[in-house]
Parts: C-alpha cells; sequence; structure tokens
C-alpha cells in the first residue's frame, strides 16, 4: 500500500482511507455490525490505516463500531474523528443538530469519542463544522490544549473557508483539512488548495466519488428512500442527475481506455492532483473496497489529466451541493 503524508505534520497515512460514516448513518438503515467489522479489519489487512468517523455519525454508533473493528490493531492504524455539532437535540439527520464548539463541549466530546474509540489518543481530531458563534482561536486554542495533555495529536478542520484555516492555523498547526472534492466539485481548487499548499496543510476529500454517483451506478431514475439523506440534496433530484450524467460519461471514456472503472479514474484523478490529498471514500461492500483500492494502481498521464480538465471544465454541474441551511455551515 502506498502511503502519503498529510501536509508538514509527517502524520502518515495509507494513500487512500476508508469513510465509515454510511456503515452506520446516513445511506438507509444501519448495516449490519458484525459484518462492518469484518470490512474494517479486512481493509486493514488490505493495507489502509486511516480511518474516518464523528461523534455526529449515529450519533455515537458508528464511533463505538469503528473502536470495536479497530481496538486490536490499534497499533497499526490512524482514527480520526470529529466534534463541533449539538447532539444533545432529538434529530440527527444529517445536519439537523446544531454546531456547538464551545471549549467545554469540545472537551466533553473528546471524552466520549475516547471512550467509544477505545483508545487513549485520538490521532487527528476536526472541527465538523465552523461554528459563528465561537471564535476559530478558541476552538483552536482549546484543542491545542487537549494535545498538550496527550489526548489528541493532530487538529483538522472540515469544509472551513481560508480566513478560517489560516487564523486557526495560527494558533495551532492544522495538519489536514477535509472537505469535499471530487471532479464534480471543484471550488476548493479555487483558494482552497493554494493556501493548504502554502501553509504546509493535507487535504482529505470526502465524497471523493460524488455520494455514489461518479461510480457511474445512479441514473436518473434512481430512487433514494427516506432516511438515505441524498433524497434531500438538490444535486440528487431526477433532473440534476439526468443533466449531471455527463460527468460520469467523462470518465466512463477514459475508464475504458485504462481498463478500469470509473470510480477508479475519480479517485486516481483526486490522487494525482497533489501528493498530499489522501480520498477516503466510504463503502460497505467488499467489492467496492478492492474497486477502490485498484484506482492506485492507475497511473493518468499528463495528457489524460489534461483531457479530463478540458472536458470537465465545459461541464455545468447542476444543483447546489446541500440544501440552504446545510450550505450556510460550510465555509465554500
Amino acid at each position: 500500500m502506498q502511503t502519503r503524508k498529510l501536509g508538514n505534520s509527517n502524520l502518515k497515512v495509507s494513500a487512500l482511507g476508508l469513510g465509515c460514516m454510511g456503515m452506520s448513518f446516513s445511506y438507509g438503515p444501519p448495516k449490519d455490525k458484525q459484518e462492518m467489522i469484518s470490512l474494517i479489519r479486512t481493509a486493514v489487512d488490505r493495507g489502509i490505516t486511516f480511518f474516518d468517523t464523528a461523534e455526529v455519525y449515529g450519533p455515537f454508533t458508528n464511533e463505538e463500531l469503528v473502536g470495536e473493528a479497530l481496538s486490536p490493531i490499534r497499533d497499526r492504524v490512524v482514527i480520526a474523528t470529529k466534534f463541533g455539532f449539538d447532539v444533545s437535540g432529538g434529530d440527527h439527520r444529517p445536519g439537523a443538530a446544531g454546531v456547538n464548539s464551545q471549549p467545554e463541549h469540545i472537551k466533553q466530546a473528546v471524552e466520549g469519542s475516547l471512550k467509544r474509540l477505545r483508545v487513549d489518543t485520538i490521532d487527528l481530531l476536526y472541527q465538523h463544522r465552523v461554528d459563528p458563534n465561537v471564535p476559530i482561536e478558541d476552538v483552536a486554542g482549546t484543542v491545542k490544549e487537549l494535545i498538550q495533555a496527550g489526548k489528541v495529536k493532530h487538529f483538522g478542520l472540515s469544509e472551513a473557508g481560508v480566513k478560517t484555516i489560516r487564523r486557526a492555523h495560527a494558533v495551532q498547526p492544522v495538519t489536514a483539512l477535509q472537505s469535499e472534492y471530487s471532479l464534480w466539485w471543484r471550488k476548493p481548487e479555487a483558494e482552497v488548495i493554494p493556501t493548504l499548499e502554502e501553509l504546509g496543510i493535507g487535504l482529505v476529500p470526502y465524497s471523493p466519488l460524488g455520494k455514489g454517483f461518479l461510480t457511474g451506478k445512479i441514473d436518473k431514475d434512481a430512487k433514494f428512500a427516506s432516511n438515505d439523506f441524498r433524497s434531500t440534496l438538490p444535486r440528487f433530484t431526477p433532473e440534476a442527475l439526468k443533466t449531471n450524467q455527463v460527468v460520469v460519461d467523462l470518465l466512463g471514456r477514459i475508464a475504458k481506455q485504462k481498463a478500469a472503472t470509473p470510480a477508479q479514474i475519480a479517485l486516481a484523478w483526486l490522487l494525482a492532483q497533489k501528493p498530499w490529498i489522501v480520498p477516503i471514500p466510504g463503502t460497505t461492500k467488499l467489492s467496492r473496497l478492492d474497486e477502490n483500492i485498484g484506482s492506485l494502481a492507475i497511473k493518468l498521464t499528463a495528457d489524460d489529466l489534461r483531457e479530463i480538465d478540458s472536458a470537465s471544465s465545459k461541464i455545468t454541474v447542476q444543483g447546489e451541493r446541500y440544501p440552504e441551511h446545510l450550505q450556510r455551515m460550510t465555509g465554500l
């Protein structure tokens, strides 16, 4: 398994991570726990060392799953989790919980995450969404204290804008930014990625396969259950899916040339952008895990990358990533 370093921090992880959210949350009912434990352990056997979860996934149940799966092999893996949502309310649909990054709340969240993950130290702790009511300096300062106390090793931000990244980094160096980035969401290229490069911060793209769309397995007739959060996303309406099919067609053309799948090309494209980018595709299926790992063997030439860039620059993706109330929680 190839490895990569996230920014200047020397946090070394497998070149692909595994996003674990969908095992417990967001994409329909939770999956069978023993099957998911087996999948996570198989991922480690395949060389994956970087696992992503969060307090709000479930809430709590995804951290418990990841903790149980990885506790026997703790020394071989890097576990990332997130704080920043108020999980005390009853509505735990994605984004329904309000944000809360008050210092005391962060400390409580970390104590809970340590227990559920069965670890003494959280390898990478992200602020899940920026809290407009708490200065980012206070958030970074709180995480700095947790690092000094040995409870956290590295600080991350998620979906933060450039100003926030700079202000946080000045207080406590940021190891990684987790943000959506893929061939159908390229906005980070404008300001965020140059800033990360300048500051020496790694990028961890979530939804690198467009929440499943870039695999080519979702067409305009796709139906999403009410407990699948894609049913609420403007980008997954039938009209948007029909319009956005051109992105998948582009990936399919390149995939044919490379004897690969559209998903593998989408991941190979991301990996080719910068050596400090580590995508975290999520899956609940072993076949998909193996398919995703196969992307590491695909070499896109400069010509391939130019062809993809040229074709994708002519495509206007239809539909916002999130409904308006969730869009407001992002820095982009």
